[in-house]
């Protein structure tokens, strides 16, 4: 089971970092994701990383601001956001991809596992 935490609200220009643990402490599966869901919307991919945390994927708004990264499979998955915009406010979600599967992938149906999301608020 994986569950995202450090959301909260804040103010456009303002930091936060997201983390994605694993029950247990340890990450089975490779590949672990970030997405998003605003209100109204779909789940939208933010990043992917694998498993060394030597490879990364970013969607293209994500690029400039955000960061994904991880020590290990011992260790927490975060998620570093800077320069947040109103338009970041989501539900952010970390998921991990089957295990074995090591190829990163911005498509939502191709992660199995998914913890509960946690709440990003952006204010102007």
């Amino acid at each position: 089971q994986l569950q995202a935490s450090g959301g909260g609200s804040v103010q456009t220009g303002d930091s936060l970092r997201l983390s994605c643990a694993a029950s247990g402490g340890t990450f089975s599966n490779p590949v672990v994701g970030w997405f998003r869901q605003a209100p109204g919307k779909g789940r939208e991919f933010v990043a992917a990383i694998s498993l060394s945390g030597g490879s990364a994927k970013y969607a293209d708004f994500a690029k400039d601001r955000f960061t994904i990264s991880r020590d290990n499979a011992n260790n927490p998955v975060y998620l570093q956001m800077n320069s947040l915009k109103p338009e970041d406010t989501a539900v952010y979600y970390c998921a991990a991809r089957p295990r074995a599967v090591t190829v990163l992938t911005d498509a939502p149906h191709l992660y199995r596992y998914w913890g509960r999301g946690t709440l990003v608020t952006v204010s102007s």
